[in-house]
């Protein structure tokens, strides 16, 4: 059992848009006793600070520095719960690396996991955010999270049904949101591979790399790891490493429009990618909105729209948050005025 508090702490390593900030503390706990045992001191000692847990800082905006304490977990270990001849309860550590136990997870003949590679992010912050791409979610294979209260350090049990997910959504970033800290994860994950392409060229992709992929494999480990490998490929083309330029990957989410909206947009653009959101809704593309409103590869100071990807804002350097708040605020008022369509943030901002 351990803890690690820093005072003053330096944030710029903990979030991917490479912002100067800082949070008066910093607490990296490593199980759910420590992190009891933090919040008891905290609440004696520090109760008037305000709170934030965060995991690899991926999906968020520092605008200034943090006046309270910044929580991060170090919960590691990934451990089998039950298994039948068709699938596997797994339950992870909420301080583990997702893309790593994605990587893992093939390795181990557990399957549902592979579209979502190399999103950036600790497993726990996958689950609050409901992460996905190319046609998965990370819900699609959640079986349940296990939570500790901030308030009294109770621990509480959601199964899936129960965390509110939808597309990038859930109930921690609403009703729950800083109320809880994620401590483990259970996947409810295949052992048969079945892969789903319909996004992105993806069948393409994977043809050109199975002549390249490793000897020895199973048929289902060889398809996975095809498929894991072709996502990679396709995002390390798309989207900027955040070591080398500050981004959080997608920053605006594809809005989601009634069929009577989306008909309206469509016989004036008929180009316009759009995509079945059920209940007779349609989930247009951010990214070719903000393209057409002009914004591709333009910059607002230090801060700039991605020229390969304009879902993607970028820290071309010493941008703060505020630089890159103003340029969402100038796209989303472009693409309103030209669409009627409100583009939302994906991005948490502090």
């Amino acid at each position: 059992m351990r803890t690690e508090l820093t005072y003053d702490a330096p944030l710029l390593e903990l979030n991917t848009f490479g912002i100067q900030a800082k949070a008066r503390m910093l607490l990296t706990y490593d199980s759910e006793a420590s992190l009891r045992e933090a919040l008891s001191d905290i609440h004696l000692h520090h109760s008037d600070l305000p709170m934030l847990h965060i995991g690899c800082g991926s999906n968020l905006l520092f605008l200034g520095d943090y006046p309270g304490i910044v929580l991060r977990s170090a919960i590691r270990g990934i451990r089998l719960l039950c298994e039948t001849p068709s699938e596997v309860l797994v339950e992870v550590g909420a301080g583990e690396v997702c893309d790593d136990f994605i990587a893992q997870s093939i390795r181990s003949g557990w399957y549902g996991m592979e579209n979502l590679s190399l999103i950036p992010g600790q497993v726990g912050a996958a689950a609050v955010q409901n992460i996905g791409a190319y046609g998965v979610e990370v819900c699609d294979v959640i079986h349940e999270v296990k939570g500790i209260s901030l308030s009294d350090g109770s621990e509480r049990i959601w199964k899936r049904d129960e965390c509110g997910y939808g597309y990038r959504q859930s109930i921690f970033k609403s009703e729950l949101w800083g109320k809880y800290a994620i401590t483990r994860v259970t996947f409810r994950l295949s052992k048969h591979f079945t892969p789903m392409l319909q996004y992105g060229g993806l069948r393409n992709v994977l043809g050109q790399l199975a002549s390249d992929s490793p000897q020895g494999e199973s048929p289902q480990a060889l398809g996975a790891l095809q498929l894991r490998q072709a996502i990679i490929s396709i995002r390390r083309a798309k989207l900027p490493d955040p070591k080398e330029q500050g981004n959080a990957g997608s920053f605006f989410k594809n809005p989601v429009v009634g069929k009577e909206v989306a008909e309206r947009l469509l016989a004036e653009w008929p180009e316009m990618p759009h995509y079945p959101a059920g209940e007779g809704k349609v989930k247009l593309a951010a990214g070719w909105l903000i393209e057409q409103a002009g914004w591709k590869g333009r910059s607002l100071g230090p801060a700039a729209v991605h020229d390969r990807q304009a879902l993607v804002l970028v820290n071309k350097g010493g941008a703060t948050g505020s630089d890159i708040q103003r340029l969402c605020d100038a796209i989303r008022k472009d693409v309103g005025l030209r669409f009627g369509i409100s583009l939302e943030p994906e991005v948490n901002f502090i």
